[in-house]
């Protein structure tokens, strides 16, 4: 029989706990003793029969309503069970993926748009296969003002996977005065003060949290930018850049893993320059820390924005590897770790962790700002990196256990993985 006894509310109380029939009363022993003398009795005899009884009464009440919860409370009880303990699953990735067109005369641009469909498509096909073939919702939307549009693909409350997403977007229009002035702030001198700007982007991003606490989370998104002066008739690009990265947030710390996530992305890296992944690394690590916290929010991975420092054909390559080297270094970890046990305070810990990340993204993140800021943004898509359910206690320093205690040793002070 599996029984919980917990408050947590991913376990709920029987109804019939703790309800135990009333023992038996003793027997009515007095100081009469020539009453039980008459009927050659022994008082202490008596008493011990009597003691006996009573205990074997209340054992039977134990067996009868303590050891019996609601049907309905086991049942939900056992397909827990039956969700933690699976075999480990033997992972073949569907390794089909383009190839990169080394002679193609289309603009970076149309390239960028028919990749990030290509690599939604290939990630989404992988997922399903490591979740038995539970197939992703998908949402294809169109922008009010006919200036884009986007693919927007969930997958949630499955076995494997509490949540899913990958998500892409190809949109245009005009640039707000909120995202000029965070432009501005890392682009000294490019834009005139009294001039207006359009912009032209297209992105992917996938965020994946898994059901089993010992997985870890991780989160990709490679995009390219276009910004062009409204006014100008030739509509030249003023600039362009790409920007993206990948990184893992684990809830339980497996060192094998972090060390696997890393080695993947800098052996893509070092195809096309062995300087990215240090500088990558670097910039990660700043760009992922929650200052109120004093820790980062994972592990780390690879972070680049506003990278235009050579010909765009030659970026383009390189996120195009980036991008599908996210299947090798990610999905799995997740095969490895999504049939191990877990209890309820692993699930309390990773609802807490997962508290974290959701600081993150709404006080710090400036993808989610720039999409909040974009005029017809769509809030659906923009907010599908959140996780579906989160926790916030109140100083929950004073809890955490060894097995947490070696994650948030990281957290505050990163380290060099590979």
């Amino acid at each position: 029989m599996f029984r919980v006894f917990s408050t947590n509310p991913i376990f709920k109380r029987p109804a019939t706990l703790n309800r135990v029939r009333p023992r038996a009363k003793l027997s009515n022993l007095t100081n009469n003793k020539s009453s039980f003398a008459v009927k050659g009795l022994n008082p202490g005899l008596v008493m011990a029969i009597s003691f006996l009884s009573a205990s074997a009464l209340g054992y039977l009440g134990y067996l009868t309503y303590l050891d019996k919860p609601d049907p309905s409370l086991v049942e939900y009880n056992k397909q827990v069970v039956r969700m933690q303990i699976g075999e480990q699953k033997l992972l073949e990735l569907d390794s089909n993926f383009p190839a990169f067109d080394l002679h193609s005369k289309d603009s970076v641009k149309n390239r960028m748009e028919k990749f990030v469909l290509a690599l939604q498509d290939s990630l989404i096909k992988n997922i399903e296969i490591l979740d038995n073939n539970k197939k992703f919702f998908r949402d294809r939307w169109e922008r009010d003002d006919g200036r884009g549009y986007g693919i927007s693909c969930v997958l949630q409350d499955s076995t494997v996977f509490e949540k899913a997403g990958v998500n892409v977007s190809i949109i245009q229009g005009p640039l707000s005065p909120q995202q000029r002035n965070s432009m501005k702030e890392r682009k000294e001198g490019l834009l005139k003060d009294d001039a207006e700007y359009d912009f032209w982007v297209a992105g992917i991003s996938s965020v994946i949290h898994p059901t089993n606490p010992m997985a870890p989370t991780s989160h990709f998104n490679y995009r390219y930018f276009e910004l062009t002066e409204r006014d100008d008739p030739e509509q030249k690009v003023v600039t362009s850049w790409f920007g993206g990265g990948a990184d893992l947030t684990p809830i339980y710390l497996f060192e094998e893993d972090c060390v696997h996530f890393h080695k993947v992305l800098k052996n893509t890296c070092d195809k096309h320059d062995p300087n990215f992944y240090p500088e990558f690394k670097k910039k990660c690590d700043e760009y992922f820390y929650i200052p109120f916290r004093k820790e980062t929010r994972g592990i780390g991975g690879v972070f680049f924005d506003d990278l235009n420092d050579r010909p765009l054909e030659d970026l383009f390559h390189f996120v195009f590897d980036m991008g599908f080297a996210f299947h090798e270094a990610y999905l799995p970890l997740v095969a490895r770790r999504s049939g191990m046990k877990f209890n309820i305070e692993n699930k309390r810990w990773q609802q807490l962790r997962r508290g974290r990340y959701v600081e993150f993204n709404l006080a710090i993140d400036r993808g989610t700002k720039f999409g909040l800021q974009t005029q017809g943004g769509r809030t659906e898509s923009i907010l599908m990196s959140l996780p579906l359910t989160a926790r916030w206690e109140y100083n929950t320093n004073q809890i955490f256990g060894t097995d947490e205690q070696k994650l948030l040793e990281v957290l505050k002070s990163p380290r060099s993985w590979v």
